[in-house]
């Protein structure tokens, strides 16, 4: 093999390791907020200052205050997101791209939450809370048009927290807590043997025909930690302030697994020994801080209105990520184009009766992608919410809460140019996306 073929399949090894740089980045693109039935119906506005949603805990430790006496609390969300492709793709060489349109590559996912909360003294509160911050999913139909940028991305990101509060008065409340973060990763995406092996001039290779695939999968546990402060000038105005800290997770023990056609092995066994080989690795992924401000204000025995803004830390998280694997394959530093976001929302509680209680709200939510650097992984999107809620309470020592929530998008476009990260397989088009949330709780007060 002459020197500028062996080149040219240096530069494939290099967009391959740089795949998975660009996959993890892209996984922690989805931060969740769906962690409770009863802030869902308001569009969690409140959510680190209302009274009586046990989900406070993981919010802001400092609300405890607002809790009564021990009680906990279960929570299961329904998130139905939709996405849908349409566009078309270019080889490296100009011609059309085979392949359909990945069909919806969304999904049906539940997310549950749980809470504990028990009173130490008169001014003092311990909690519990096990919840998921960050997760999604995608995965396309094999062999769709898009299939060198992406097949499968899906992440998990479960917390297991312990709170502590102290109430230095009736209107003054500090909290903390430390959660332990388990995160999983399962990342696949295609590679184009046959361009670079057709670029390399080897007889019998073309764009396309000598596909193989990339699988990426790895887990971590961290550590992070939340504080806050629940201030309350007077009995019927609460300010909740929180800051959740960015977790940093070390993946020592990736797992890189390289499917190469026999016919394609066989070439790169000489041009390129030791690389496309299934191997371990590792890697830094930071999932973003936050801070939330949250106010609630009761207007009287039978209205109260609440607000919420919410500040993710994207750009510093995602600034850069490096991949180290452990076998020839050179590493890969890749720089990401996230942008900081703003959340927020409006929303009320109306005490339809003693044991009904009526919820609305709105939400506008902002996407950290952008135009210029959207993926098929995280088709996402700015959005509007229009939350309806309603909660029972049947006997004092046992609630009930169900919510819903529509998402309003506009459709994104993708424009992905041909790199050495897709083998020079470009994609235009836009996405068709779609979403609806349903949750239900229940609260019990022993």
């Amino acid at each position: 093999m002459t020197a500028s073929a062996i080149a040219r399949v240096t530069a494939l090894a290099v967009g391959i390791a740089g795949a998975l740089a660009f996959s993890h980045a892209d996984a922690a693109a989805f931060q969740l907020k769906e962690n409770s039935a009863k802030g869902l119906g308001r569009a969690f506005a409140g959510s680190g200052s209302a009274k009586g949603d046990a989900s406070i805990i993981a919010v802001n430790p400092a609300g405890m205050r607002q809790l009564d006496g021990m009680q906990i609390q279960g929570d299961l969300s329904a998130i139905s997101f939709s996405a849908e492709f349409k566009g078309s793709g270019r080889t490296p060489v100009g011609t059309p791209q085979t392949g359909g349109d990945g069909s919806d590559a969304g999904m049906i996912a539940p997310v549950p939450a749980a809470y504990f909360h028990m009173p130490i003294g008169e001014q003092a509160h311990f909690g519990v809370s096990l919840t998921a911050p960050f997760g999604f999913k995608t995965e396309y139909d094999k062999g769709w048009v898009g299939r060198y940028s992406g097949l499968k991305t899906d992440l998990k990101a479960i917390d297991l927290g312990f709170a502590a509060s102290y109430d230095v008065n009736p209107y003054v409340s500090f909290g903390a807590s430390v959660f332990v973060e388990h995160l999983t990763i399962e990342l696949s995406n295609n590679i184009d043997f046959g361009t670079a092996l057709a670029q390399s001039r080897v007889p019998g290779f073309a764009p396309g025909n000598a596909d193989g695939k990339l699988t990426v999968e790895g887990d971590n546990n961290a550590v992070g930690w939340t504080v806050g402060g629940l201030f309350s000038p007077d009995e019927n105005t609460h300010i909740g302030i929180s800051y959740r800290s960015k977790v940093e997770h070390k993946v020592t023990g990736g797992k890189a697994t390289f499917d190469v056609p026999p016919e394609a092995a066989a070439v790169l066994a000489v041009a390129q020994p030791g690389r496309f080989t299934s191997t371990s690795g590792k890697a830094t992924l930071t999932l973003p801080a936050s801070a939330t401000l949250s106010v609630t204000h009761n207007v009287n025995d039978r209205w109260t209105v609440m607000g919420d803004v919410t500040r993710t830390a994207w750009s510093t998280a995602f600034d850069q990520v490096t991949i180290d694997y452990a076998s020839a394959q050179p590493d890969s530093v890749l720089e990401f184009g996230y942008r900081d976001t703003t959340f927020v929302s409006l929303g009320t509680d109306f005490k339809l009766s003693d044991t009904v209680t009526l919820r609305g709200g709105i939400a506008l939510d902002q996407t950290p992608t952008t135009n210029a650097h959207r993926d098929v992984r995280v088709p996402d999107t700015s959005r509007k919410w229009l939350s309806l809620g309603v909660g029972w309470t049947p006997s004092e020592n046992i609630e009930y809460n169900f919510g819903y929530t529509h998402l309003f998008t506009s459709d994104p476009d993708v424009n992905i140019a041909g790199t050495t990260n897709n083998q020079g397989n470009s994609l235009t088009g836009k996405y068709k996306v779609r979403g609806d949330v349903l949750a239900a709780s229940v609260n019990y007060k022993f």
